[in-house]
């Protein structure tokens, strides 16, 4: 279409007016008062919460001293058993770098005690090369982690009143399929609009369609708007001029607000292969039952969708097929019916299948956290007991399912005081730990500094070698856990890199 019949055409829409006088962004109701947002997630005091991820509990507000924004947080000191000063002494180019570098899919206890050092409220690192640069990073990590929730009510508390920040909150509020609450903002603070794209979406959706199509050609004579953007951004001003012509084909990276113009314009691209932040489109009710187990494993994974949502979906309906996804949907079930029936002759018969099912997708630990106090209340015999006992001890539970079941390295491990010299190599490893190795001086210097966060997060990543098989790394990691009072962590981590496989 040439520039001046696509101008004249799209033209023709009218509206009203889109841009009211600029307002500061503080003028918008949901930034105005900023509360402090607390998750209630059920920790005994004086440890940090290992045990059942970060989920979207109940929300209490309370006052923040102005501390800026680095300083801000969901879950104050009372919850987390940090210290205020867990970033202070740290560089915050130094901290970012180290956040970036965790991989929230190996370990869940390393995925809790991420999203507690990510939600916590502390004071602000040493300054780094940009503004927010740890609060941005935190950011980040929730969202490469599919947190969306977490994420929006971090920037929410923190005021998206910088464009970096406010680009972030833009881009979660339109993976949580909030995209009028994301335009009303920009509506009100277009200087903060992240690109003219997303600037042309909201006035499109703030119903001045004449002006959306103005700032287009505009943008588009000024090579200010990719080619398909551009071509998305016509489609959606004026789908009736496009009757008939082929589909789009996705030429780069999908951004949010393409995601959203996809979807808008009737070409819905699947999340699949996408960052794991999309998954939850296909959690809508719109989206097939196939689509919804696909994101909710995916989500589950790094407990960004809580185990009990996983069930309710697992549990949705009876599958009509079978194979793959469809047979791992009939095992838990089945294994649910008879647990919740009391069953012991069929949760025998159904707890290995179900087992093997939640092995195929890593999902072992949000099982246990389901189903792990429950077997132990059952009069299980043999194998299956003691393949109970071992979920069980992935669990909350994993002090009470260690003096049920046999006196054994495992139950040692759990109790804190693992056989001093076992001849497995890996529990051998994880034993030094737990009888006198020392903390590597690396992270020694840190934490002689005051540097607890920098140092926490260094023996977070040396976890992520040890379980990988690094047995030297592995040892460390554990001894600095408990050094730093995480001994909760310590026998979580160790527990689940003896039991799992963790080395894919």
């Amino acid at each position: 279409m040439s520039r001046v019949l696509r101008a004249s055409a799209l033209l023709m829409m009218t509206a009203s007016p889109l841009w009211a006088q600029d307002a500061p962004l503080s003028a918008i109701d949901w930034l105005n008062p900023t509360p402090t947002v607390t998750l209630d997630i059920g920790l005994p005091s004086g440890e940090v919460p290992v045990s059942e991820g970060v989920a979207t509990p109940d929300i209490s507000v309370s006052a923040l001293d102005d501390k800026g924004n680095e300083a801000v947080g969901l879950l104050p000191a009372n919850v987390t058993g940090l210290p205020p000063t867990l970033w202070s002494l740290s560089d915050a180019t130094d901290l970012s770098a180290l956040v970036a570098h965790q991989r929230p899919d190996v370990l869940p206890a390393m995925q809790a005690l991420l999203y507690t050092l990510l939600l916590a409220e502390a004071d602000a690192p040493r300054s780094g090369g940009q503004d927010d640069e740890l609060l941005l990073a935190r950011i980040d990590k929730l969202v490469e982690m599919g947190a969306l929730e977490q994420a929006a009510a971090l920037l929410e508390r923190a005021g998206a009143t910088t464009p970096a920040l406010f680009a972030r909150w833009f881009d979660v509020t339109l993976l949580m399929g909030e995209e009028n609450r994301a335009c009303d903002a920009l509506v009100k603070a277009p200087h903060l609009a992240p690109d003219y794209a997303a600037r042309i979406f909201c006035t499109a959706r703030a119903g001045d369609w004449r002006a959306a199509a103005l700032t287009l050609d505009t943008a588009k004579a000024l090579d200010l708007i990719s080619e398909e953007l551009d071509a998305l951004l016509l489609r959606f001003l004026d789908p009736e001029l496009f009757e008939g012509e082929p589909l789009l084909v996705a030429a780069g990276p999908v951004t949010p607000l393409k995601f959203r113009l996809y979807e808008a314009i009737g070409e819905s691209q699947s999340t699949n292969g996408l960052p794991r932040a999309f998954a939850h489109a296909d959690l809508r009710d719109t989206a097939g039952w196939k689509a919804q187990l696909d994101a909710a494993e995916r989500l589950a994974r790094t407990s960004a969708l809580h185990e009990n949502r996983l069930l309710g979906i697992y549990s949705d309906r009876k599958p009509a097929a079978s194979g793959m996804i469809w047979d791992r949907v009939a095992a838990l079930q089945a294994f649910d019916a008879a647990l919740t029936a009391k069953d012991t002759r069929q949760v025998a018969d159904a707890l290995p299948m179900a087992w093997a099912a939640m092995q195929q997708v890593h999902l072992e630990v949000p099982f246990a956290r389901l189903y792990g106090p429950l077997l132990l209340e059952l009069p299980l015999q043999g194998v299956t007991a003691r393949l109970a006992r071992d979920i069980a001890l992935l669990s909350s539970d994993y002090e009470k399912a260690a003096r049920m079941g046999p006196r054994d390295f495992l139950s040692g491990l759990a109790l804190g005081s693992p056989a001093r010299t076992p001849t497995d190599p890996l529990h051998r490893a994880i034993a030094d730990a737990f009888h006198g190795a020392g903390v590597p001086q690396e992270i020694s210097t840190m934490l002689a500094r005051g540097q607890l966060g920098e140092g926490i997060l260094t023996a977070m990543s040396l976890m992520d070698d040890g379980a990988a098989g690094n047995l030297v790394a592995l040892t460390e990691a554990l001894a600095t856990f408990r050094a730093v009072g995480l001994e909760d962590t310590a026998r979580r981590a160790a527990l689940q890199v003896a039991l799992l496989d963790t080395r894919g």
